[in-house]
Parts: structure tokens; C-alpha cells; sequence
């Protein structure tokens, strides 16, 4: 084992706890390599936050180098896989292209936008997979609102206070809810400024999906909850209703509406990066096809896990675990535990996981939660929630509620960095953890 080198392909919620686990069992007996984008483990559950300028983008970025000792860390994008040769090829930050052998391999290398066949969409949608999206969308919706106060065009106005997000799921529920907030205190911001703000310029959020309910697939009593509680606060819910075209001015509904904005928030899915494509092995529906030891058939010495991979879900047989974070994250317990046992230290053991619960953060003080199966709801929720988050993340804990406590007191700031243009997260993209540079 003195000998050998494990690669670990990303630093997601898998990545990071398969390299966390084994740096602590194995103490130095192996060479861990960790090949990222980027050098931070991105805490995606609060991302919304970031984008709607409630949390700073360093908040929810751990350092790999800083929490993962004895784990050497290479920063590039792997772009091959040769399962003969046993070797990844990548290419660094400054585009040279290298290549690193291994003896164990794990694949965790995530997933990307869903995108669908809809005229428009890839060119004037913006996704939300990464931290880049975040923090352009963050400028966009700073920029559109204050645009929108120095408008003399009425159509105008409205056009760029009109936000229009797609896919009523985990992560569009929380963009509408926590976008919704944002552009209120902005308005109110710009309300009181020399200029003013148009009567009729109140901020619209829209929230579309074609099925008959938000967060589709969950608890229907947290559907509930979150439906109210964005309906109250003055989101636009419609349920079977999806864009049929989207234009630089605005989408048009597949009910024959068309919707003047300049902003279309694309949260309709995921689907397995595109390097799984490339293997050349058995996949299922894009993820690749792995047994209950989360190893790949055929191939002993690569593990896969994550939402990359096909994992089956022994608490529903025939069936495979779901691609959320929850899973992603035991599951990279369980492939370090089977790569230890690969080489004799312990027994390997198959991937078994019960949902323990979903929390879905509202903004202010309203949540959905159902810990344990228990539905709650309001400021309780809220605090199973954000304690939740505050355990699961691996770094970052104080300085994120230190910014939750100055949130609840002070003004949120509205401040445009300028950094990314829309050009830089283009929807359609392997890397959206990776802003595109011109060049």
C-alpha cells in the first residue's frame, strides 16, 4: 500500500469525503491524489444564498489543501480515462496537458445542467451548478434592478424586474424564494435614492414547472409549505406550465404567454458530467454502472459514486439512490472504506442508505424540514435547517452564521463586482464550476 497512488477524479460532496476518510484511516500508508478545477469544496445547498447577497462566496468554498491533510491536491480538468493504462489525462489551469497514472481510481466527478431542447434557451438561460453562476447572477440581478429604477419606459422597467426561474425543484424553490427577498430590499434600496423607483417596478419572480406541484418527487407537506410560503410572499407559482421558446426579450409560455424579461434562471435538473459519456462502459440513463460495493463491473480498481454513477439503492431494489447530497456523501464513505479493503485493511461493505429527511430554506425566517419523517414548518424548520447545514459542512461553520446573524440585523449589500459577464457561464458547459475566459 506504501506504494500506492488512489486518484480521486473531483471534490464534490463524494470527492471530498472519499479523500477525507481515507487521509484519516490511511495516515501516509498511500499517495492520495485529488484532481479539481479548483482548490475549495463548493457547499452547493447554499449557494442560493450566495447569489441573492446573503452569504459571501468564500463562505461557502472550503479549502482542500486547509481540511484535507496528507492529500495531494492537482488542480486541473480531467478530460480522459485509460482503463488499460491505467492513467487520467488533464489539463491544468494554464491549459498544458498532463497525464497521472494510478493504482486505485475513484470517479466523483459530478454532474452538469440538464438541458433540454428548447429554441433559445441555450443562449439567453443561465444555470445554476456552480460558484460562477452564483456570483454573475448576483451582479445580474443588482445591474437589472438598478436599470430598472433610472428606466423613462415603463415596458422596460418591468422587463428588467421580471425574473423568471425554470424547475420547481430543491434548487429553484430556493432561487425564487431567497431571489424574491433580495430584489424587494434592493427596490426599497433604490426607492429611497435621488431617482426613486418606479410605483409599478415592484419586483416579479415567476417559478415554472410542468409538474402539478413544487418540489416534485419530496414530501408533499413540504411541497406544501414551500408553495404558501412563496405565494405569500409573492411568487408567481404556475404548475404545468414550461418555456416554449426564450428570446433576448423575454420567454414565451407554452400556454401562449409571452413574458418580457432579461432574466430566465434555467434549475430544471442535472445529468452525469460528460466524462462518463466518454468511458466506454455500461451507463444508466448517463450515469455510469456500478454494483453495491460502488465498483466499476469488470474493473476492480475503479470506484465510482455521486451522482456520476448508478448506484443501486438496496432499500428499493431495483431501483438506483437518488442524485442528491445526502447520498454523495456516504456513498464517499463507503468507497474509501471498500478501496481500504481492497488492499486487505477491513471488509468491504455495501452501499445502504435510508433518506434521513430534506430541508428546503425559504429565505427570512421560513424553512421546510421533515428530519426523521416529522413535517415541520416556519421558524423551527429554519433552525433544523440551517443547524443541519452548519453540521454537514466540513469548514466555514462560524464565519457562515456569523454572516446569518449580520443578515438579521443589518442592510444586505448590493454591490456589483463586475467580474463575470454572461459570455464567461455559458448554460451548455462541462465545467460550471469553471468561468469560461476569453482567450
Amino acid at each position: 500500500m506504501s506504494r500506492s497512488r488512489i486518484v480521486i477524479v473531483g471534490a464534490g460532496f463524494a470527492g471530498y469525503q472519499t479523500a477525507r476518510t481515507l487521509s484519516r484511516k490511511l495516515r501516509g500508508a498511500a499517495e492520495i491524489v485529488l484532481v479539481n478545477p479548483n482548490d475549495y469544496f463548493l457547499y452547493l445547498p447554499l449557494l442560493p444564498e450566495v447569489s441573492a447577497g446573503l452569504l459571501e462566496a468564500r463562505r461557502v468554498s472550503v479549502s482542500l489543501a486547509g481540511t484535507l491533510p496528507k492529500v495531494r491536491l492537482v488542480l486541473g480538468e480531467v478530460h480522459g480515462v485509460d482503463l488499460d493504462g491505467r492513467s487520467i489525462t488533464y489539463t491544468d489551469p494554464e491549459g498544458t496537458e498532463k497525464s497521472l497514472g494510478y493504482d486505485r481510481l475513484v470517479l466523483t466527478v459530478g454532474s452538469v445542467n440538464k438541458l433540454l431542447p428548447i429554441p433559445g434557451v441555450a443562449e439567453h438561460a443561465v444555470g445554476f451548478r456552480g460558484m460562477p453562476e452564483a456570483l454573475y447572477l448576483r451582479d445580474h440581478i443588482s445591474r437589472q434592478v438598478a436599470l430598472a429604477a433610472n428606466a423613462e419606459d415603463p415596458e422596460e422597467c418591468r422587463a428588467r424586474t421580471t425574473f423568471v426561474v425554470v424547475g420547481a425543484g430543491y434548487t429553484g424553490t430556493e432561487v425564487a424564494a431567497h431571489g424574491k427577498m433580495f430584489t424587494d430590499s434592493l427596490a426599497r434600496q433604490h426607492a429611497r435614492s435621488a431617482a426613486g423607483m418606479r410605483a409599478d417596478a415592484r419586483p416579479r419572480w415567476m417559478l415554472l414547472d410542468i409538474a402539478d406541484r413544487v418540489l416534485p418527487g419530496l414530501d408533499e407537506k413540504l411541497a406544501q409549505t414551500a408553495g404558501r410560503v412563496l405565494r405569500k410572499r409573492g411568487v408567481e407559482v404556475r404548475t404545468g406550465t414550461s418555456v416554449k421558446e426564450a428570446t433576448k426579450d423575454g420567454v414565451l409560455l407554452n400556454t401562449g404567454e409571452f413574458v418580457p424579461t432579461r432574466s430566465l434562471i434555467w434549475c430544471v435538473g442535472v445529468r452525469p458530467d460528460p466524462l462518463v459519456e466518454q468511458l466506454g462502459l455500461p451507463t444508466e440513463k448517463g450515469r455510469l454502472i456500478v454494483d453495491e460495493y460502488l465498483n466499476v463491473p469488470g474493473h476492480p480498481d475503479v470506484f465510482a459514486c455521486g451522482d456520476a454513477a448508478a448506484v443501486p439503492d438496496l432499500t428499493n431494489p431495483g431501483q438506483y439512490t437518488a442524485m442528491t447530497a445526502q447520498h454523495a456523501h456516504r456513498q464517499g464513505k463507503t468507497a474509501a472504506n471498500n478501496i481500504m479493503a481492497s488492499y486487505g485493511v477491513g471488509t468491504r461493505r455495501p452501499y445502504k442508505h435510508s433518506d434521513l429527511g430534506f430541508v428546503v430554506d425559504l429565505g427570512g425566517v421560513q424553512a421546510a424540514a421533515n428530519p426523521f419523517g416529522i413535517p415541520l414548518s416556519g421558524p423551527i424548520a429554519n433552525l433544523v435547517t440551517r443547524g443541519y447545514h452548519l453540521a454537514a459542512m466540513p469548514g466555514n461553520r462560524i464565519r457562515v452564521a456569523a454572516d446569518w446573524a449580520l443578515d438579521a440585523v443589518l442592510r444586505r449589500q448590493a454591490v456589483q463586482l463586475g467580474v463575470l459577464d454572461a459570455w464567461s457561464v455559458p448554460l451548455d458547459t462541462a465545467s460550471p464550476e469553471t468561468a469560461r475566459l476569453r482567450g
